[in-house]
């Protein structure tokens, strides 16, 4: 067959050629960028958003190409890492917690931030002013930068404000202090049919490591002391679990939930109040809130002091500088003003500079939601978690006493001083495998 005298097999084949060649200049293109591997552990709507600013990172510019790899859940992140490391096979750039960076630091894998950034001419090191104090001081390791503030959140309380005007309460005010917060919970907490049962109560708690902690700071206390000795059993601990424990076996106006529960129940209707992280309403937008919804920083006690919870990121030694300074550049555009602004509106993790409070981004999302001013406020006065590896052994164990104490099997001191004796026994350890 002819077409305008040329053979119908001759104008197929060139064709083919044609597009081979396209593909292959696209293959040479693409394969000048250098490819940088991150292993993360979101999933659900903030691995979404994660991975859209991925791409959009990917498209911005012509220099370098973000691999993701994705992780079913912290703790797997954990053992692979820890297994690549030991491999020499460990991915570029990685999220990872305080207490995890100890340990890299420890095996010598991770680079020095602050190198990365002298030898990045774009890079302006008085930027680094703006990111909030409390994240510069927990990526900061005797003195060194070793990893950057990434997905980091605080706690935060979302309440029914129909439940609210509906017991008589200001829809608009949400308690501000412990002892407000107990009357509340007891004007909340009503029996609906008459059978003498509680069907709608205060709030829910999930035993929570990180709850306690930031109870234990807004008593006035601290997990370790200035010589590093653990302080979970001080007084101030014991009145911030004994706070807990009342709510739920003398008041019974809070009720203990499992998992994703007390999320499920604050939905349904069965609890006024709801605990949970920052980006806890990412999840809960994903189902239909049939109330009005109000967002509440913590109440206060003693300090106004809040704990901050999430991971930050690091880069891997590699052996090539090339693929580190690619790597860094990620995290440079990820955390520029735009980027965390952009990231928190979408995610309700909190941003790591204090100018994403006036960007567009921000200004826009907190017209909408204005009451979500205070629980970014709480960064103002915020603090974190100890950076020691025995930390990251001792807050998992910690959940298994705060749960004898608020379901009455024993004592707040009975269970913080044998959760202090733990985490002693673990420090020792540490300070033991170290020593060999």
């Amino acid at each position: 067959m002819f077409i305008q005298g040329v053979d119908m097999r001759k104008l197929f084949i060139i064709i083919l050629l044609a597009a081979i060649l396209v593909s292959g200049c696209q293959s040479t293109l693409k394969s000048d960028k250098v490819k940088v591997t991150f292993w993360h552990g979101l999933s659900g709507p903030l691995g979404d958003t994660l991975n859209q600013m991925i791409r959009e990172f990917n498209r911005s510019q012509d220099e370098v190409e973000v691999v993701a790899n994705p992780i079913s859940s912290y703790t797997a992140l954990s053992q692979k890492l820890m297994a690549s490391i030991q491999a020499k096979k460990q991915p570029d750039i990685a999220q990872v917690f305080e207490s995890w960076t100890s340990k890299y630091i420890e095996a010598d894998v991770l680079c020095k931030l602050e190198d990365l950034m002298k030898e990045d001419k774009d890079f302006d090191l008085k930027s680094l002013d703006d990111i909030y104090p409390v994240f510069l001081k927990s990526n900061t390791f005797d003195g060194v930068l070793y990893s950057f503030p990434f997905n980091k959140s605080v706690r935060a309380y979302f309440y029914n404000k129909d439940d609210f005007y509906r017991a008589g309460l200001d829809p608009n005010h949400f308690p501000a202090t412990w002892q407000e917060f107990r009357d509340y919970c007891k004007k909340l907490s009503i029996d609906t049919n008459g059978d003498g049962k509680l069907d709608k109560f205060g709030t829910n708690y999930n035993v929570n490591e990180w709850q306690f902690i930031n109870l234990l700071h807004q008593a006035g206390g601290s997990i370790l002391d200035e010589n590093g000795k653990p302080q979970l059993n001080s007084p101030q601990g014991i009145e911030a679990l004994s706070y807990t424990s009342d709510l739920i076996n003398k008041d019974k106006t809070v009720y203990l939930v499992r998992e994703f529960e007390g999320q499920n129940d604050f939905l349904a209707g069965i609890a006024a109040m709801y605990e949970g992280s920052s980006v806890s309403i990412t999840h809960m937008r994903q189902q239909p809130i049939n109330f009005n919804i109000g967002y509440a920083p913590l109440p206060i006690y003693k300090t106004n002091q809040s704990a901050v919870s999430g991971a930050n990121i690091v880069i891997f030694k590699s052996g090539d500088r090339k693929r580190e300074l690619a790597a860094w550049k990620f995290i440079k555009w990820f955390t520029d003003t735009a980027q965390t602004a952009k990231w928190s509106a979408k995610t309700c993790y909190m941003p790591v500079r204090k100018s994403a409070m006036q960007s567009p981004e921000l200004l826009t999302f907190l017209q909408e939601f204005p009451q979500f001013q205070g629980i970014y406020d709480q960064l103002e006065n915020a603090v974190y978690e100890p950076q020691i590896p025995a930390w990251f052994k001792a807050r998992p164990e910690l959940k298994g006493f705060l749960e004898k104490a608020m379901r009455g099997n024993s004592t707040p001191r009975q269970a913080l001083d044998e959760a202090n004796a733990k985490f002693q026994s673990i420090i020792a350890e540490e300070q033991y495998v170290k020593k060999l």
